[in-house]
């Protein structure tokens, strides 16, 4: 066991993340902004005696007293919603954040986890997408701030790899959803829920018929704690490849809420991908691992949250 500082670590991922590496018996260390995350999220475990948390934007300089043995950088503005109203935030806690954690690990000689994100593959061309895959993004787009941020914190790490001799990994999380999802962040997930429990109807844009992959939050946490154990220093698709229509989900969202709520369909945003899939060959080869939570399974527990919260 050993200690580790988890970036982000009061967001939706990263709180899930904390409480599992203080299972695994890890001393854990979560830093936040607090922009989008929110301290509550870690209420089950903030007074644990393995636990400490600080409020610290990490595009600042990031000083951690006593020995690191993992420096986790999940910090991000990650929804649409957020990385729209805030892009040079994003830019900077994908160039900047990046950057001061890696130093971090440098100066600590610890083991650096960079989560990345399927959006590197932009709309992609290819699918499944497959880590080999270069993608087809708009780096002028409007979600470029994002996509960019994590291409070029990609780079980055493997740079202080190949010069500073830094142990890394590099996580493409897909898309992924579970209980502390924000229900104001604008991702499709928590935007449904919150629409099917209020008996709205379900804002569906484009003709529905783009498609995504939904990957419970339990399953990625397991994803990327196999990496972190593992040896791969290239970066690994962690996702599910259970690809549906948006159109469906709403549907499958509808019926498990038992909602009267109809679908509205709007004009789809630009740069909006067609469709996402991972192709997840080598974490299953390399890492051992694939999902096990099945979507109507994942959605009836992340509902039960969103009820709790609406």
């Amino acid at each position: 066991m050993g200690s580790v500082l988890v970036t982000g670590g009061a967001g939706f991922i990263g709180s899930h993340l904390c409480e599992s590496l203080l299972a695994a018996g890890h001393e854990v260390i979560a830093m936040d902004n607090q922009v989008t995350g929110r301290t509550e999220n870690l209420e089950d475990i903030f007074h644990h005696d393995r636990f400490s948390f600080y409020e610290h934007d990490v595009t600042n300089f990031v000083h951690v007293s006593g020995e690191l043995d993992y420096v986790i950088h999940l910090a991000s503005l990650a929804s649409p919603v957020f990385y729209r109203d805030h892009p040079i935030k994003t830019l900077k806690v994908g160039a900047l954040g990046t950057h001061k954690t890696l130093g971090l690990a440098k100066e600590k000689d610890a083991t650096y986890l960079f989560a990345s994100t399927s959006e590197v593959y932009g709309d992609p061309e290819v699918n499944p997408q497959p880590e080999e895959y270069r993608g087809n993004v708009d780096p002028y787009g409007p979600r470029s701030c994002y996509d960019e941020s994590k291409r070029y914190g990609e780079s980055l790490v493997r740079a202080y790899r190949d010069e500073h001799d830094i142990d890394v990994r590099v996580v493409r999380i897909f898309n992924t959803y579970g209980p502390r999802m924000r229900l104001d962040d604008g991702r499709v997930i928590p935007t449904f829920a919150k629409q099917a429990l209020q008996g709205e109807n379900l804002t569906v844009y484009g003709d529905g018929q783009q498609t995504r992959s939904f990957c419970y939050v339990s399953d990625l946490i397991d994803g990327m704690l196999a990496l972190l154990e593992s040896n791969v220093q290239t970066p690994v698709n962690v996702g599910n490849p259970d690809e549906r229509t948006i159109e469906e989900l709403a549907e499958v969202i509808v019926d498990l809420t038992g909602s009267n709520s109809d679908l509205t369909y709007e004009p789809l945003p630009p740069d909006d991908p067609q469709v996402r899939q991972p192709d997840i060959s080598k974490a299953k080869s390399e890492l051992d691992w694939e999902p096990t939570v099945d979507l109507e399974s994942g959605l009836e527990r992340s509902l039960d949250y969103f009820e709790s919260v609406v």
